[in-house]
């Protein structure tokens, strides 16, 4: 298939847009947004994984805290295209995350956020989980990058403290 569009893309006349993202990581607020935005979408909705892919570099990790099936807590860091092979092998229903509080600690290039989210399955319907986000984002002067999103749920056993509900 790249061989086609390089070819194709030699021909006189043939030009292919790309999307334009530079929107999305512009600022801490703006990447947030486009984080909850792009997974979030009906059972049968396309997301644009090409967007998400643009929120990291190719170092970032993402890493849920679970449980084994002995009850321990546990962890493993995946890459942002495995966690699309898991997202879209796992979501029958519909997805819906949103950002319900945020702390941030900025410094230099760094900027670290508690992001508290709620998910539902209808964008209207009841939630279904509630935690925190910790998420690392890198700023190199041009743009924001998302480095790590470190999460924890309710779910787990985990109230959510009132301040991170604020």
């Amino acid at each position: 298939m790249k061989k086609i569009i390089f070819f194709l893309s030699l021909l006189p006349g043939c030009v292919f847009a790309q999307k334009d993202y530079s929107a999305d990581v512009k600022s801490v607020d703006a990447i947030v947004a486009t984080l909850y935005e792009v997974i979030s979408g009906d059972p049968n909705a396309q997301r644009d994984w090409d967007r998400f892919k643009n929120l990291f570099r190719p170092e970032t990790r993402l890493i849920p805290t679970r449980k084994s099936e002995a009850g321990e807590l546990i962890l493993k860091a995946i890459t942002p295209e495995e966690y699309i092979q898991l997202f879209t092998s796992r979501i029958a229903t519909g997805f819906f995350e949103r950002e319900l509080h945020r702390s941030t600690e900025s410094y230099g290039t760094i900027s670290h956020l508690f992001s508290t989210y709620e998910t539902r399955e209808k964008k209207d319907g009841l939630v279904t989980n509630r935690g925190i986000n910790s998420i690392q984002l890198f700023y190199d002067n041009h743009r924001y990058f998302i480095i790590n999103i470190f999460w924890c749920s309710e779910g787990l056993g985990f109230p959510l403290p009132e301040k991170y509900l604020k």
